[in-house]
């Protein structure tokens, strides 16, 4: 074949040309950021804009949020009867619950060092960071602005009566108008909305399902990613190479090096044949499969067909190495050799077209821009796409000339994401009894109204009224935001003080609903050096004191952790999620 009478000299000469450069290794992959949708459970909707609060915006548009996803900045995610995955490029994973809504306000990329900035608008939602150099990485919900100090793992709930922020991993700055509360590991602080004095540092709670889940699915993509990325003697964190490892397996293919297959399929397989072309604003047309296993494969590296090898597999992006230095398991390059960085590709194929016929042929990982693809005698894919029709290839004659073209063509290409109705508005509070802590979800017909006096939220049962006051144990049963846990339930207690002047609580905010609170989330600090140091000490911020308590100790958590001492942002990159 073509690839196997490519001379050494020749080798190093592409791969050179391929992979040198600083991060992003790419001047094409230099503007945007490399995020996606690593995982989709029931039903998720984004908005590609929104203009203020995403859930009062009547001309957002919401589209079903598919599998592979690219995320790019100002999109908004919403879970309704569903949870979602988000993975970012060096690893950093957000985890939203039911009922949640995400906004991604900033994901600016500076000389390589990431600013993310993200608002949780409504729900709970757990975040894994994992900082190189420079990076910068914050949640706003509610009341206050969560920053991670370096490697750390938080979780972050935001009610209509208040919000709380649970560190189970590192450490964080808790940012609230001018002071800044420094959070460690087993730390949780809550705060009710409009109220700067209830602040409440505490002992994290017990965990939940949601945090079980969470801490689930860290331990299994931090387990797959280690396992394959040992196929690729690359020091460098990959997204979606833990799908390979969970979908598929590597093999030796003789003189290719290892390559890889998904699990199930014969010789007459071959790729792009399960999903759709999205119109990303960073790079145009893109491939997003409905694969589990469809991120790594379509968007680094190439692929190759050897009918000894069972067919079409895929090479990862340092598998076909330097010459005369083979990868693969416990296999590393030598002292002086720097591996290749992973390039971002909207799609691993080359468009090209004959006459009045278009098609994509699979990217070689040898092929060069504007040059005939390697992979043209095997046959170019048309129709690949195109909603209800499959895709079709059509054989290439020895010495047929096919044109290729630079970019996708601007007709013959379209998307098929469904459009759906905006996510509902969840009001929320927590219930504290003496046995536990519960979140309530509140309907329109609900009797819970918020007073906006005591700051918090009331039964305006009369019945209730007159036995609560005769109780002197309603203190206990007041309905508050200094606890985070969110669970099911059904009911509300009956001895609560009534407000005095019942509002119901509506569907959408009004001015009779909680106080609102700015969601806009502060600018991310500007450092002289190329470490990021401690958020709080570099803002310069003071410490709540008062009626603050705090604890360190730990309970109820299921993940890892590492010490907050340990924890520093200036550790590289280093191809494990977490």
């Amino acid at each position: 074949m073509t690839s196997r009478k490519l001379i050494p000299s020749i080798l190093v000469i592409l791969l050179s040309s391929l992979f040198v450069g600083a991060h992003p290794a790419t001047a094409d992959s230099s503007h945007a950021r490399i995020i996606r949708l690593s995982l989709v459970q029931g039903d998720v909707r984004f908005a590609r804009e929104t203009h203020g609060d995403p859930l009062a915006d009547s001309k957002a548009g919401w589209e079903n949020a598919e599998l592979n996803l690219p995320i790019r900045q100002g999109y908004v995610l919403a879970t309704d009867n569903g949870r979602v995955e988000v993975e970012f490029e060096n690893g950093a994973m957000a985890f939203l619950k039911e009922n949640t809504v995400l906004e991604f306000y900033d994901l600016s990329l500076n000389d390589g060092a990431r600013t993310t900035r993200l608002v949780l608008r409504q729900g709970s939602a757990s975040f894994y960071v994992n900082p190189a150099s420079g990076d910068y990485f914050s949640v706003t919900g509610g009341d206050f602005t969560v920053e991670a100090d370096g490697r750390s793992g938080f979780r972050l709930d935001t009610y209509d009566d208040g919000s709380t922020v649970e560190t189970f991993k590192g450490r964080v700055s808790v940012l609230h108008k001018k002071n800044t509360t420094r959070l460690e590991k087993g730390q949780s602080l809550s705060l009710k909305a409009g109220d700067d004095s209830s602040v409440n540092v505490a002992r994290l709670p017990d965990g939940d399902d949601f945090d079980r889940w969470v801490s689930g699915r860290i331990d299994s993509v931090s387990t797959a990613t280690t396992s394959a990325l040992q196929y690729t003697g690359s020091p460098y964190y990959a997204p979606g190479f833990a799908d390979l490892y969970t979908y598929g397996a590597f093999s030796s293919c003789g003189a290719y090096g290892y390559g890889w297959r998904p699990f199930g399929v014969g010789l007459g397989w071959s790729p792009f044949t399960n999903g759709q072309w999205f119109m990303d604003p960073a790079f145009g047309w893109t491939w997003v499969s409905y694969q589990p296993w469809g991120w790594a494969p379509y968007h680094y590296g190439g692929w190759l067909f050897d009918s000894s090898c069972g067919g079409w597999f895929y090479s990862p992006p340092v598998l076909y190495g330097y010459p005369g230095y083979p990868v693969g398991p416990g296999r590393r390059f030598p002292r002086g050799v720097h591996p290749p960085r992973p390039i971002y590709h909207p799609v691993t194929a080359v468009f090209v077209r004959q006459g009045g016929k278009t098609g994509i042929v699979p990217m070689h990982p040898l092929d060069q821009k504007g040059k005939t693809p390697l992979n043209l005698e095997r046959g170019v894919f048309s129709n690949v796409g195109t909603k209800g029709v499959s895709a079709q290839v059509m054989p290439v004659e020895h010495g047929q000339k096919w044109e290729t073209l630079k970019s996708p063509p601007r007709e013959g290409l379209s998307g098929s994401l469904v459009a759906t109705g905006p996510p509902t508005r969840v009001s929320r509070t927590v219930v504290e009894t003496n046995s536990a802590v519960r979140a309530v979800s509140l309907g329109k017909d609900s009797s819970i109204a918020y007073d906006a006096r005591e700051h918090r939220f009331v039964n305006t049962n009369s019945s209730a009224a007159s036995s609560s006051a005769a109780s002197p144990t309603a203190k206990s049963s007041e309905i508050r935001a200094e606890n985070g846990r969110t669970a099911a339930a059904t009911s509300m207690p009956t001895n609560v003080t009534p407000p005095r002047t019942p509002v119901t609580l509506p569907a959408t905010r009004s001015a009779s609903s909680p106080p609102a609170r700015n969601s806009v989330p502060p600018p991310a600090p500007r450092y002289s050096g190329g470490e990021r140091g401690s958020s709080s000490a570099s803002r310069g911020g003071s410490t709540w004191s008062g009626s603050a308590s705090s604890s360190g100790s730990s309970a109820g958590r299921s993940s890892s952790s590492t010490s907050p001492s340990s924890a520093s942002s200036s550790h590289p990159s280093s191809g494990r999620p977490h």
